[in-house]
Formats: structure tokens, C-alpha cells, sequence
């Protein structure tokens, strides 16, 4: 597991690495590595931090961990690299944009680091996975990690847009001061879900509007 970390994040976050969960975190994934394969690959698991530093961050959206089959993860909840078929959920997520904002057209991809380098911190709960076994990482303290991220967006900014899809995601919103930021909550885009509440959220203008609310430039949906 490296440990190269964007210089804002790591002003933030380096602590996290000399802690016992860490090391114990470090161990596992060594471990997992010597006899399965791990997505994404080492060089990427902090590929969210890297696009988005700590004080651009505008908009936060946030899954549960990576795609666990060949090729598709890359550190950036719900983005696919080029050339890897657009998974369902960002499908969902396209068709929603293509309602909510007026010019957006879905593209024929599904790399989202154009979002990330505008600010959007495309952050899963968990880091890594083992491939083709989803959950498999969960509970090995990549979510400690990732809430202490949460939770210094929360108290050192104001005025950023925290996305929440879904049961798993709403319950981050506990780590958010609501006072401080804008919390929006809905179905997860899953196929299995998003008919009831994702459809209509109309989250990306709604964002959108607090940002330049904030005297913040929106964010360019289109990729």
C-alpha cells in the first residue's frame, strides 16, 4: 500500500498512517496481495485525494468501495477508465444529469476525473477490494480512514456539497455539520434503487446553485 498523498491531504491525514489501525490495515493488505488480486492497483488507491486536494474541495460523493472486477477501479467512486463499459449506477447518474441540467449530454465514457479536478472528491468508504468479491475490505479500517477525511472537511471547511446516496452513504451525514455545509440525501442510482428517489433529486443544479451561492464557480457537469 503506498503512501504518497497530496501534500494538503497529507497536512491533514498523515497522522492516520502511525496509527495501530493503519499499520494493522497495511498488514492485511499486504497480505491479501501475496494471494489474491486487489483493485485498484496500489498506485491508484489514493487516486481521489490526488485529483481533488483538500482545499478544493467543492462537492463530495461518496460510494462504498471500488468496482471489484478487472479494470474498472481506479480510486474515484462510481468512474470507470476509459474504454471499460459505463456500469449501471453512473448510467443512472448520467440520466438524472440529463434531466437536471439542460445541456448536459451523456457521454460515451465513464472516467469522472474531469469532475475530481474541478473539486467533486469522488471518495469510497473503503479503498480497495478483493477482485471479483465485493465488501470483502470493508470493516479492515479503510472507513476509519475515510471518516477522519469526512470529518476534517466537515470541521475545517464551509460551504461544501455532501452527497449521500443511499442507506450506507446517509449514514455519514452524522459526521457533517449541516450548519456548515448542504447535505443533500437520496436513493442510491442503483438500478435496484433509483426509481425510488435518485430520479428527480435534481442534486447536481441544487449543488450547483450553493456553490455560486458560496461565490464558488459551479461545477461543469459535461465530461
Amino acid at each position: 500500500m503506498s503512501v504518497k498523498l497530496e501534500p494538503s491531504w497529507k497536512a491533514v491525514l498523515g497522522a492516520e498512517f502511525e496509527k495501530p489501525y493503519m499499520q494493522e490495515l497495511r498488514n492485511f493488505l499486504l497480505s491479501e496481495q501475496q494471494t489474491h488480486t486487489v483493485f485498484p492497483p496500489n498506485k491508484m488507491i489514493f487516486n481521489a485525494f490526488e485529483h481533488t486536494p483538500f482545499e478544493r474541495t467543492k462537492v463530495v460523493i461518496l460510494g462504498q468501495d471500488p468496482y471489484h472486477n478487472v479494470g474498472q477501479a481506479h480510486g474515484l467512486s462510481f468512474s470507470v477508465p476509459r474504454g471499460i463499459d459505463i456500469p449501471p449506477s453512473l448510467r443512472n447518474m448520467y440520466k438524472e444529469l440529463s434531466t437536471d441540467i439542460p445541456s448536459f449530454v451523456a457521454p460515451s465514457h465513464g472516467d469522472l476525473s474531469a469532475w475530481a479536478d474541478q473539486g467533486v472528491l469522488l471518495l469510497n468508504a473503503t479503498l480497495t477490494v478483493r477482485a471479483h468479491t465485493p465488501a470483502s475490505h470493508q470493516g479492515k479500517g479503510w472507513e476509519t480512514f475515510t471518516n477522519r477525511a469526512i470529518g476534517a472537511l466537515s470541521g475545517q471547511r464551509s460551504g461544501i456539497v455532501f452527497m449521500l446516496w443511499g442507506r450506507f452513504a446517509k449514514q455519514k451525514a452524522a459526521l457533517i455539520d449541516g450548519g456548515k455545509h448542504l447535505v443533500l440525501t437520496a436513493a442510491h442510482p442503483s438500478p435496484l434503487s433509483a426509481y425510488n428517489g435518485f430520479f428527480g433529486c435534481r442534486h447536481f443544479s441544487r449543488a450547483n446553485e450553493y456553490l455560486v451561492a458560496q461565490g464558488e464557480a459551479p461545477i461543469d457537469w459535461q465530461i
